[in-house]
C-alpha cells in the first residue's frame, strides 16, 4: 500500500490516494473541488491532479471516501466519479443527522433526501470495508461533526478534521450537532488507542507560524506532543478550552457554499429556469433574529 498527499493552498486541504502498486486499486479520501466564492465560480484544479495522478498509475478507482461533510470546501466527488464511472461514494452513516439539521438551515426542498441514499455507501463504526485488494476499518469519531469518521489502512489512520499535526491540535467543535465532549472521547478512546507506531494522516494544514507543509504524525506524537489534547489532559479541561477557543473563532469563509453541497454528496444544485445554478447563503443562520428586521444596525449583506 502506498499513499500520495495532494494539498489544496486555497483550502489548506489535503486529498489523499491510497493505492495498491501491485493490483493498481485506489481510493481517493477527501478531494476538493475549487471554488471562488469572489466570482463563484467553479473550477477542476485540485480534481484534475488527482485525475492525472491516477491516470498516469494507471490505477482502478474503486471508492471516494468523505471523512465528514466539510464546510471549508465544496467536494470534488461527482467530478471524479464521472471521470472514473466505476467508483463508489462513501461517508460515514451519521451523515443523515447532519443532513437533517442543514435542510432546515438552507430550506431544501421537502423531497431532498435526509436518509444518505445520495450516497452510494453509508460506512458504519467498526465495519470492514474492502475495495478491490485494498482494505479498511471505519471508526467513528464524533466532534467535529457527529457524522465524522476516521478511516484506518493498516498502521495508517486518516483523521479528517479530528485532529491535526500536533502544533495545531484538534478540529473545533461549535458546528450544529458539534461536541467538545464528543471530540475528547473519540481522541482518546478511539485514536490514542491504537498502537503508538499508527500512522496520523490530518485533513488540513494551516502551516503555523509560516513552518513548511506537514500532514503525517503518529500517536505516540500526537499523545506527547498535541498542544490542545495531550494524552494526559482531562476531559473537562479540554472541554473547558475547547469551548472557549471555538468561541473565537469566525466561521470558514466557504461554510454555507460548502455544506450545502456536500450534504448531498457533493452534487451541485439543479439548474433553476434560466439554466443558472444557485446555492443559498442564509442571514444570521445560527442566531436569532431581530422581530423587526429593521432593528439589524450596521450589518451589510
Amino acid at each position: 500500500m502506498e499513499i500520495e498527499a495532494f494539498y489544496d493552498d486555497a483550502t489548506s486541504t489535503l486529498t489523499y490516494v491510497v493505492f495498491d502498486p501491485e493490483s493498481r486499486d485506489a481510493i481517493v479520501i477527501d478531494p476538493v473541488l475549487d471554488y471562488d466564492p469572489a466570482s463563484s465560480e467553479i473550477s477542476h484544479v485540485s480534481v484534475d491532479r488527482v485525475s492525472v495522478f491516477l491516470r498516469k498509475r494507471e490505477l482502478e478507482l474503486r471508492l471516494i471516501l468523505e471523512t465528514h461533510a466539510h464546510a471549508d470546501h465544496l467536494s470534488g466527488s461527482q467530478v471524479l466519479k464521472r471521470r472514473f464511472p466505476a467508483a463508489q461514494t462513501g461517508i460515514g452513516a451519521k451523515i443523515t443527522v447532519v443532513q437533517a439539521i442543514f435542510k432546515d438551515v438552507f430550506d431544501l426542498p421537502a423531497d431532498f433526501p435526509t436518509d444518505g441514499r445520495q450516497f452510494d455507501r453509508l460506512l458504519h463504526d467498526g465495519e470492514v470495508v474492502e475495495a478491490g485488494t485494498l482494505r479498511f476499518q471505519v471508526i467513528a469519531t464524533p466532534g467535529h461533526t457527529p457524522g465524522c469518521v476516521s478511516y484506518l489502512f493498516e498502521d495508517a489512520l486518516f483523521t479528517g478534521d479530528a485532529m491535526f499535526m500536533p502544533d495545531m491540535g484538534t478540529g473545533r467543535c461549535d458546528f450544529p450537532a458539534g461536541s467538545a465532549e464528543d471530540l475528547y472521547d473519540s481522541i482518546t478512546k478511539r485514536i490514542y488507542t491504537l498502537p503508538d507506531e499508527t500512522r496520523i494522516f490530518v485533513g488540513h494544514d494551516y502551516q503555523p507560524g509560516g513552518r513548511a507543509l506537514a500532514y503525517q504524525t503518529t500517536v505516540a506524537e500526537q499523545k506527547a506532543t498535541n498542544k490542545q489534547l495531550p494524552a494526559d489532559r482531562s476531559r473537562e479541561a479540554f472541554v473547558e478550552f475547547r469551548t472557549k477557543r471555538d468561541a473565537t473563532l469566525s466561521a470558514p469563509k466557504l461554510l454555507f457554499q460548502s455544506v450545502q453541497v456536500n450534504v448531498d454528496a457533493g452534487a451541485l444544485p439543479d439548474p433553476a429556469s434560466n439554466q443558472t445554478r444557485y446555492l443559498k447563503i442564509p442571514i444570521n443562520a445560527f442566531r436569532p433574529q431581530p422581530e423587526d428586521p429593521s432593528a439589524i444596525v450596521g450589518e451589510t449583506v
